[in-house]
């Protein structure tokens, strides 16, 4: 449903839908790559350590970007 109560036409519904997942999965994507080169570079991290961090960071971003897309 939009904000006026109404139902969007025809296939926008999977267009709003494939839109959203493009945007989690960018988020996710930039979270994971800022926080790796942050801490393998910037603070001379493990690579183990910097990649668990990456998928933790990457993981949390996919959330908040899901929550944001579903507000």
């Amino acid at each position: 449903m939009t904000r006026n109560g109404t139902w969007p036409v025809g296939g926008q519904v999977g267009v709003i839908a494939m839109k959203n997942w493009r945007y989690i999965a960018m988020h996710t994507v930039a979270a994971a790559a800022f926080i790796f080169l942050l801490q393998r570079y910037g603070l001379n991290a493990t690579l183990e350590s910097s990649l668990l961090w990456a998928i933790t960071f990457g993981g949390c971003a996919a959330g908040l970007a899901y929550a944001q897309s579903n507000r």
